[in-house]
């Protein structure tokens, strides 16, 4: 029996890169053998089993065959006689294919290090094509690894857009997309990831609605950068640096959708996208299953996101709707989130980068003012039920009309 640490831990430990789990190919042994040293089998489709001590994952070497389209059409082979060099030749890039022995030396048969020391994503064999889960994590890790230079090799973009000629990657399923895609939203550079996937072709068919926006004219006085798609990848980036909340990540990516089926002959104005954008939300999340408060956000920022933008000339009716619409006053967090979101659309544009935000802290300032309010002296005037709700919001009317007032002299 031979153990070798394998995958991730073997990259990230040769580019200094933090990494917290370790991965590990037990070869010359059967299930067993393993048990009876005390690991417990976990593995549904093929052989993996909990150290009794770690509780870090030990996989039995194997070898796999495509039986099926789709990313689990596969048939697993381990044995005894199953190389190092069998298992690695069936990971997904070369740079995942390393290992290392009990002596810490490095098993490096298809020339990971190499790939490392160039910053290139490249794929292993062919085999790489029969598992489309593979283009996502390729765009995943070209978002990870983005900051260090990494890019995806020529050879290997060539046979992703082969997999997404094919229709591979329509066997693609909407659980796998979502958990790809929020580890992605969680990297450090989350725009890189959609570039990926629209440089193969693979947008189209996972994120349609985020791909129709590319070519989408908008007012080059308000975008310079002029195309809605690439406002949106802007969003995302501008996002990631002012928050690691992927949900506001996420609602920052989709907030536009709207625009995308902005009739032609009304370009390069989009007058009511935040409504329409609203069932195209819907639509998105419900097709990559996207959990509820995901949604909730996005449908906030995709309906309010100019709302905020105009706060500073709203009247205090409109920013009351607001606050309302937002839950802020029961989810004064979740309004946050919507702020964060706001900003990094504002900010999202080409030479706006750095520019300041005012209208997130009018808001918060606005909201602060209607929590200062004392829900028991309302109740102490003997209002209840209906009577009692009117009688908050003109208590709340009333102190943003003077919050309002306070900023403007």
């Amino acid at each position: 029996m031979e153990i070798y640490l394998v995958g991730g831990a073997v990259r990230d430990k040769r580019l200094g890169y933090p990494y917290s789990e370790k991965d590990w190919v037990v070869v010359g042994a059967r299930p067993e053998d393993l048990q009876a040293q005390g690991f417990t089998p976990v593995g549904k489709d093929f052989p993996v089993f909990l150290h009794p001590q770690t509780g870090e994952e030990y996989a039995l070497a194997r070898t796999e065959r495509k039986t099926a389209p789709g990313y689990t059409g596969f048939q697993f082979h381990t044995a005894p006689d199953v190389t190092l060099e069998q298992d690695l030749a069936r990971r997904d890039l070369t740079i995942n294919a390393m290992a290392e022995n009990e002596r810490g030396e490095l098993v490096d048969p298809y020339g990971g290090a190499r790939d490392l020391e160039a910053r290139l994503l490249r794929h292993v064999s062919p085999a790489f094509s029969e598992d489309p889960v593979r283009i996502l994590r390729v765009a995943r890790f070209a978002a990870r690894y983005h900051h260090l230079g990494f890019t995806v090799a020529e050879d290997t973009l060539a046979l992703m857009r082969d997999m997404v000629a094919s229709g591979e990657v329509d066997h693609l399923v909407p659980e796998r997309v979502w958990k790809e895609m929020e580890r992605a939203l969680g990297e450090r550079d989350p725009q890189v990831f959609i570039q990926c996937l629209r440089d193969c072709g693979a947008l189209a068919r996972v994120l349609p609605e985020v791909d129709a926006l590319f070519g989408v004219p908008q007012r080059p006085e308000h975008h310079p950068e002029v195309d809605t798609g690439v406002h949106c990848l802007m969003v995302l980036e501008q996002a990631a640096q002012l928050t690691g909340d992927t949900r506001v990540r996420f609602a920052a990516l989709i907030h536009d959708l709207g625009k995308g089926v902005t009739p032609k002959e009304e370009w390069p104005r989009h007058i009511g996208h935040e409504q329409r954008s609203l069932p195209l939300v819907d639509t998105l999340c419900e097709r990559i299953t996207a959990p509820k408060d995901y949604r909730r956000l996005a449908r906030l920022g995709a309906e309010y996101h100019t709302h905020s933008h105009r706060a500073l000339e709203l009247k205090p009716a409109t920013i009351l709707k607001l606050l309302r619409a937002a839950d802020a006053f029961r989810k004064p967090a979740q309004f946050e989130q919507f702020l964060l979101c706001c900003e990094a659309d504002a900010r999202g544009r080409t030479g706006f980068e750095d520019r300041d935000y005012p209208q997130a802290d009018y808001l918060r300032g606005a909201l602060k003012a209607c929590q200062a309010i004392d829900n028991r002296e309302i109740a102490a005037q003997g209002h209840t039920g209906k009577a009692f709700g009117e009688a908050l919001d003109r208590e709340r009317l009333a102190r943003l009309s003077e919050f309002k007032a306070s900023r403007a002299s």
